[in-house]
């Protein structure tokens, strides 16, 4: 059955709003992170992110559309922020919705994303450059086909003026590496040069992984989702990448 991924997420977004109206007012910008869905091949998936901007207190959100065979962009991702800092951050990821509906819609998002791991931003201890996973299994049984995902960061270029905005550090790239439960490690994803669209660009995490749902035990691709830290206002500014994970 397809469902109607606007008025889906619209229902999300409503149950969230009593949370939203009763968080304290935070300096900095610390986007978060919302999977919209995946197609029912497995090929496409889409999420939001959201906030408020530092410095000017707008609030924004952003609907991106990946083609996870590709491994890009489908169109535009969609870019929304009020210049009014008393216009409420739901209007804002209403508004990104609605202007994504056609593009989510065309992408039959029917599958609802399964999240495998999660550091969760009042986590403490956890390890967000190398983090073990595996395909949830059934009840209290261990995850099946576990595997270990390992970030590591290097010196790369941009398009980005970043040494005119007072970085003093060169701009970070990533690679992305697994290994399986037999201990064979492969690259899936590195970094040829930083995308203008990351900004300057000092430091990433991994946020989480996430595979359609249900999957059985082979589903692929799966998604690792990335914390990217660029240069802020009020400091470093997190937003998010997705990497394919087809082992």
């Amino acid at each position: 059955m397809r469902l109607n991924v606007v008025p889906v997420a619209s229902a999300r977004l409503a149950a969230s709003l009593l949370l939203l109206s009763a968080a304290p007012a935070l300096a900095g910008d610390a986007a978060q992170f919302d999977p919209i869905g995946f197609s029912e091949d497995g090929r496409y998936f889409a999420y939001e992110e959201y906030g408020i901007q530092d410095g000017s207190g707008f609030p924004y959100a952003n609907v991106y559309l990946i083609d996870l065979i590709e491994d890009k962009w489908v169109g535009r991702p969609v870019r929304v922020r009020l210049d009014d800092e008393t216009a409420g951050l739901p209007a804002a990821r209403q508004q990104a919705l609605e202007q994504a509906g056609t593009m989510l819609e065309d992408a039959v998002l029917d599958t609802t994303a399964q999240t495998l791991l999660l550091n969760a931003d009042g986590e403490i201890e956890s390890n967000r450059t190398q983090v073990s996973a595996g395909m949830f299994g059934n009840g209290l049984d261990a995850p099946r086909n576990p595997f270990v995902l390992t970030l590591t960061t290097f010196d790369s270029t941009s398009t980005e003026p970043c040494a005119d905005y007072g970085m003093e550090q060169p701009v970070q790239g990533f690679t992305l590496s697994y290994t399986d439960e037999g201990g064979n490690s492969a690259e899936i994803y590195r970094d040829q040069s930083v995308p203008a669209s990351r900004g300057c660009v000092s430091d990433y995490r991994i946020h989480a992984v996430l595979s359609p749902f249900p999957a059985g035990l082979t589903a692929s691709p799966m998604v690792a989702v990335v914390s990217v830290y660029s240069l802020g206002f009020e400091g470093p500014d997190r937003r998010f990448v997705t990497v394919p994970i087809a082992p």
